[in-house]
């Protein structure tokens, strides 16, 4: 009996193949509920920290002006946003570092560190880091890429219904596509994490350099660091095997297709 027999999608599909997709799909689940309980945990060791008045008694944004000023950095904008797409960020298109209405006017542990870490993105911008500057030429493809990938789809479709009676041909080559854009998106969140490690150190040497914190506070900092590092990193994991799967389900397709 075929693995995934009922599923009538996967009818006409090899055995192999639909091991393949469950086992893909099994890893997913897995991956998915690893991140559920990171976040939560993230998420707790947040507030803690954000609970935990910093020895300086400085607030996210007073932290961010701070160092951004004392890196001739004045032009650069220190804004509040209760936007969970951008988060606490760093926008070198916009020239301002984002923070989030939860940290930003709070003189906490974690307000301080993501103030010290967004701004030293924006020190990285500025001396030219070769991995900052690849990231902020090609951000717009990784937060893009992977919403592109449904309509590009979809426009394969439409044009194999009005121009090549269903074949399937224009669909296959709108799939490749979406999922060359797909993997180059994932390739930029991994170059995305290595730019935000950079900046959790540049942000700890400044912090420790100023005394804008203690050894202790700053050994708190690089916990909390750490926690969104492990997330982003089940995030790129989880974002491969969904890769893997839409290339799963393009071969199956081909299959089905061939068969039929």
């Amino acid at each position: 009996m075929p693995l995934l027999q009922g599923m009538e999608e996967f009818q006409n599909v090899s055995a192999g193949l639909q091991w393949a997709i469950f086992i893909v799909g099994c890893l997913i689940a897995i991956v998915a509920a690893i991140s559920v309980g990171i976040s939560i945990w993230l998420f707790v060791q947040y507030l803690t920290f954000n609970r935990t008045i910093n020895s300086r008694n400085l607030s996210g944004k007073d932290a961010a002006r701070m160092i951004l000023d004392k890196h001739g950095l004045q032009h650069i904008k220190v804004s509040v946003v209760g936007s969970m797409m951008f988060g606490n960020s760093y926008s070198h298109y916009f020239k301002k570092v984002r923070l989030r209405r939860l940290t930003t006017n709070k003189n906490s542990i974690t307000s301080l560190a993501m103030g010290a870490q967004k701004s030293a993105l924006a020190i990285l911008d500025k001396e030219g880091d070769k991995d900052m500057r690849a990231r902020v030429i090609l951000t717009p493809l990784m937060y893009f890429g992977p919403l592109a990938f449904i309509p590009i789809i979809a426009i394969g479709v439409i044009i194999d219904i009005l121009f090549f009676n269903f074949s399937g041909v224009a669909t296959l080559i709108a799939s490749i596509l979406g999922l060359s854009i797909y993997a180059v998106s994932f390739v930029l969140s991994v170059m995305t994490l290595k730019t935000e490690k950079k900046a959790q150190d540049r942000a700890c040497r400044i912090l420790k350099q100023e005394n804008m914190a203690t050894d202790e506070e700053i050994g708190m900092m690089k916990e909390l660091f750490k926690l969104y590092n492990i997330q982003y990193v089940n995030d790129i994991i989880l974002e491969l095997l969904q890769l893997i799967m839409r290339v799963l389900q393009l071969v199956a397709k081909a299959q089905q297709n061939a068969k039929d």
